[in-house]
C-alpha cells in the first residue's frame, strides 16, 4: 500500500510517499524559515499563504521522486489536528480534493501520533514503550501500546519545552528558529555558569511525571543575573548552556521516574526537540535503557510520519469523510487513556 502523506500543520509544506507504513519512497519538505525569521517566530497568515502557493509543486515533486503518477498511490492522508488552523486547512483540503478526484481512500491523521511514529520508519520497535513527545507545542510522557494507543502519564503544566527554547532565543535576539540556535550556542558555553531553578512538583501524586517550564523561562529571561555563579561571565553561550541543561534534565528526571515505575526499558522520542544534542546525550548516558530517536530529518514536521500512521489506520479499515475538518486544538489530555476521538480511533 502506497500512501501519499501531507503535513501542513505549521510552517513546513511537506509531502511524502511511504509504502506499507515503512519504506519511504520520497520525503519532500519545503521550509518557510526565511519568511518568518524577520518576525522571530511563525506568522500564521504568511504560513497559510505559503502552503497554498507550495502544496501542489511539493506534492508533484514527492510523486515524481517516488516514480509515481498521482493515480499510482493507493490512498491519501493529511494532518488535520492540532496546529495552525489556516495551515491545516490548506493541506487537508488539498488532500481530500486529490483523494476524491482519484477515487482513492482518504484518512485524516493526528500530527502528534506522527511524531512518535517517525522512529518506526527507520527500525522495528516492539510495543509497549515509553514515548517522549517534545516539540514547540507539546511535552508529553506516555506509555505507548500501539500506534494510536497511548496512556498519558505526564505533560507540561504550562509551556512546552520547545516554546521555552524559542522564547529565550527571541528575548536575547539570538535568531529563529530558537531551538537549533540555543543548542549550537550551548556547545560553546558552560552549563555551570548559572544555577537556574528547577520546578518542585509532586513526586508521588498524579503530577509526578509532569513538567513545567514557565518558571525556568522567566528566570532565564528576567532574572538571569540573580542565578549567575561566581567566576563566570553572563554570555549568550553560557546562558544557553545552563538553560538547555536545566530544561533537558527537567525532562529526563520525569522520564526516568516513569522508567522506574513502569519497568519499561525502551524510550522512543519524537518531535522537533528530539533533535536536541544535549537531550540525546543525557538519554544515552542511561545504559540500562534503550533510547530510540528518529533521524534528524524526521524529527521536524514531515509527510512521511503522516503516511506511516495513515497506513495503519487504513489497514484497520478507518476512513475519513469528506466533511472532515481541521482542529487547531484537541481536547485536553487527562492522565490515563488518551481521548479516543482526539487520537484518531473510530
Amino acid at each position: 500500500m502506497k500512501v501519499l502523506g501531507i503535513e501542513t500543520s505549521c510552517d513546513e509544506t511537506a509531502c511524502a510517499v511511504v509504502e506499507d507504513g515503512k519504506r519511504i519512497l520520497s520525503n519532500v519538505v519545503a521550509t518557510q524559515i526565511p519568511f518568518h525569521q524577520v518576525y522571530e517566530g511563525v506568522v500564521p497568515e504568511i504560513a497559510s499563504r505559503k502552503h497554498a502557493e507550495w502544496i501542489l509543486p511539493v506534492a508533484r515533486r514527492a510523486l515524481a521522486e517516488a516514480g509515481l503518477a498521482a493515480d499510482g498511490v493507493d490512498a491519501v492522508a493529511a494532518t488535520n489536528r492540532p496546529g495552525l488552523m489556516g495551515s491545516l486547512l490548506v493541506g487537508l483540503t488539498f488532500g481530500k480534493t486529490l483523494a476524491w478526484s482519484l477515487g482513492k481512500p482518504f484518512v485524516a491523521v493526528n500530527h502528534m501520533l506522527g511524531h512518535l511514529y517517525a522512529a518506526h520508519l527507520q527500525e522495528d520497535i516492539p510495543y509497549p514503550y515509553l514515548g517522549l513527545l517534545v516539540s514547540g507545542g507539546h511535552s508529553i510522557i506516555a506509555r505507548v501500546s500501539g500506534f494510536d494507543d497511548w496512556e498519558i502519564l505526564g505533560t507540561t503544566m504550562d509551556d512546552s519545552v520547545g516554546e521555552a527554547f524559542d522564547k529565550v532565543a527571541k528575548f536575547y535576539g539570538l535568531g529563529y528558529p530558537g531551538g537549533v540556535i540555543v543548542d549550537n550556542l550551548a556547545k560553546k558555553g558552560d552549563a555551570r555558569a548559572f544555577t537556574f531553578p528547577v520546578p518542585k512538583l509532586d513526586k508521588r501524586g498524579e503530577h509526578r511525571y509532569d513538567v513545567s517550564f514557565s518558571g525556568l523561562k522567566t528566570a532565564v529571561i528576567h532574572q538571569a543575573a540573580q542565578f549567575l555563579n561566581p567566576g563566570y561571565e553572563m554570555t549568550s553561550e553560557n546562558i544557553c548552556a545552563a538553560f538547555q541543561e536545566t530544561a533537558c534534565r527537567t525532562l529526563t528526571s520525569r522520564l526516568f521516574r516513569a522508567v522506574e515505575d513502569t519497568g519499561l526499558k525502551t524510550v522512543v522520542a519524537g518531535g522537533g526537540v528530539a533533535a536536541n544534542s544535549r537531550l540525546r546525550a543525557l538519554l544515552a548516558e542511561r545504559t540500562d535503557i534503550t533510547c530510540v530517536f528518529p533521524p534528524l530529518s524526521l524529527c521536524g514536521d514531515n509527510g512521511a510520519m503522516i503516511a506511516g500512521v495513515a497506513y495503519h489506520l487504513l489497514r484497520r479499515g478507518d476512513r475519513s469523510g469528506w466533511d472532515t475538518t481541521a482542529q487547531a486544538r484537541i481536547p485536553q489530555f487527562k492522565r490515563g487513556l488518551a481521548n479516543l476521538e482526539a487520537f484518531g480511533r473510530r
